[in-house]
Formats: structure tokens, sequence, C-alpha cells
């Protein structure tokens, strides 16, 4: 063999060794991993950095942990009104389990772009002109929560939804325009009706014032004359009980003379009995001297006796 054929050969079996190492050497970045088959059979997820894998045998698909921002294009929506308008919105998802994301659906990218769709005519038909355009922040709750519930077998987490536009269509604004300004002058003559009412109500109120201040005034007078005629017999009451405590004064001063004068009746009643019984007492003292004297009198007139005898 010449030297030029061997060079040939060796050129060819350094390039089909650098084409099977730069086959079997995968680099992944931080926010990357990689979904490895062999032999057609899931293996297990790797990265991020230096992947070896066999050629021939074994497989990597990469997928992006990364958030995606997807827009959701315009769509046609009839509101519970039967308001055509057009809605267009953007949610945000990302990969949470990149198994489930390359396995169990073909396309996750377009099939969430597809559910956001579908799920955004669904919710919004079922609210109002109004609710759309007032309660924008719960109906993107709404639609977030749905999205979420229905990807999750795909491994995607949907971390927002935000309804971008609501626009209705010219004729739509001009009826709607007609419409509020009929609303517009119901309100006012609501108001006007409303201002009428108060005012006849506020004169009523004048009125009832007015009648409660008479009448107030002559409650006063009669109160006046009811206080006169209480205090005059009230005054009457307190001379009658005065004039009582006086014949009750007059009465217990004759009650204490009478017990004054039955004392003394019965002081002298007993003194006169001493005195009667002392003078019974002193004649029968003298009854008994006098007795004494005349029987002593007949013993000294009597002869004397002999002595000698």
């Amino acid at each position: 063999m010449t030297p030029i054929s061997d060079l040939s050969i060796y050129a060819s079996l350094f390039i089909v060794f650098a084409l099977i190492l730069a086959s079997a050497v995968k680099i992944l970045r931080e926010y990357e991993r990689g979904v490895l088959f062999t032999l057609g059979r899931f293996t297990k997820i790797s990265g991020p950095g230096l992947i070896i894998v066999i050629p021939l045998i074994q497989q990597i698909v990469r997928t992006d942990l990364r958030t995606v921002v997807e827009d959701v294009p315009s769509q046609d929506v009839i509101s519970r009104d039967n308001v055509s308008v057009k809605v267009n919105a953007v949610i945000y998802f990302r990969i949470v389990d990149p198994e489930r994301a390359i396995i169990a659906v073909e396309n996750y990218h377009a099939a969430t772009s597809q559910l956001a769709q579908t799920t955004l005519r669904s919710v919004l038909g079922k609210h109002e002109l109004d609710e759309m355009l007032a309660e924008r922040d719960q109906l993107n709750v709404d639609i977030q929560e749905i999205l979420d519930k229905q990807t999750d077998p795909w491994g995607i987490k949907v971390a927002n939804v935000e309804i971008k536009h609501v626009d209705i269509d010219e004729s739509m604004v001009r009826a709607i325009a007609l419409q509020a300004e009929a609303e517009r002058q119901r309100l006012e003559g609501e108001l006007e009706a409303f201002r009428r009412s108060v005012q006849a109500e506020r004169q009523a109120l004048e009125h009832i014032q007015i009648d409660l201040s008479a009448a107030r005034r002559h409650r006063s007078d009669d109160d006046l004359s009811r206080a006169a005629a209480e205090t005059d017999a009230e005054r009457r009451l307190a001379m009658a009980a005065e004039r009582a405590m006086a014949a009750e004064a007059r009465a217990s001063d004759a009650e204490a003379a009478e017990r004054d004068a039955l004392a003394r009746q019965i002081v002298a009643e007993t003194a006169a009995d001493e005195r009667e019984e002392r003078g019974l007492q002193l004649a029968r003292e003298l009854s008994e001297a006098r007795h004494q004297q005349r029987s002593a009198a007949p013993a000294n007139n009597s002869p004397p006796r002999d002595r000698g005898l």
C-alpha cells in the first residue's frame, strides 16, 4: 500500500471517531434537562452538565425548564348577554416534569397553546360583557386554575394567564353607546323624581315640625298649669299636715296633763288614807291610854292594909 492510501485510511478513521465522539458527548446548560432513552425505553433524566450517550443505543431529548411566554391568538367570543367580542391573552408556563412532558404528550407547546384558546372561549362565554371588563383579574385566575389542572398530567405548570384586550365591533359599540345614553336618561329621570320626592318629604317634615312645636308649646302651658296645681295641692297638704301635727301635739299635752292630774289625785288619795290611818291609830292609842288610866285609878283609891298582917 502506498503512503497516500494509508493516510486516507487514518483520516477516515479519525473522522469516524470524531463523529462518534461528537454524538456521544452532550453538554446541557443549567436550565436544560435531557430525557435519556436506551433502545427506545425511558432510562433517566440527565443534566445539567456533561452527558455521555452511547451512539446508536441511547438517545437523548433536550427540554427547556425556563418559563415560556405564549401569545394566545385573538378569539371570537359570544358573551352570556349575546355580545360578540374578540379576546386575546398571554399565558406563562414551564416544564416541571421533563419525563411526562416528552412521553405523555407529543408536542407540549402546541398542546398547551390550543388548550389555552379553547379554555379562553369556554370561560369568557359564561360571563357578561360587563364582567369581562370589570372582573378581569378574577377571570385570569379562573382560566389559570383550569389550564393548570388540565396540563398537570403533561408535567406542565401554568403560572399565570393575562387577558390582554377585549375588542368590541363598531356596531356593538354604537349600540352600547345608545343603551348607555338611554340608561343615563332613565337615571336622570329617576334622580329628578327622587329629588321631587325628597322636596315633598322635606316640606311634610317642616309641617310636622311646626305641629310638633305647637304641641310642645301647648304641652308646656298644660305642664305649667299642672305644676301650679300640684304646687298648690302640695302646699295645702303641708298645711294640713302641720295642723294634724299641732293637734297631735295638743292631744299629747292633754294626755300628759291628764296623767299628771291622775298622779296628783293618786298621791292625794294616798296621803288622805295615810292621815286617816294615822288618826285611827292615834285614837286607838288614846283610848288605850284612857283605859289604862281608869284601871289605875281604883287601885290608888282602895284603903291601906294592916302592915302587921
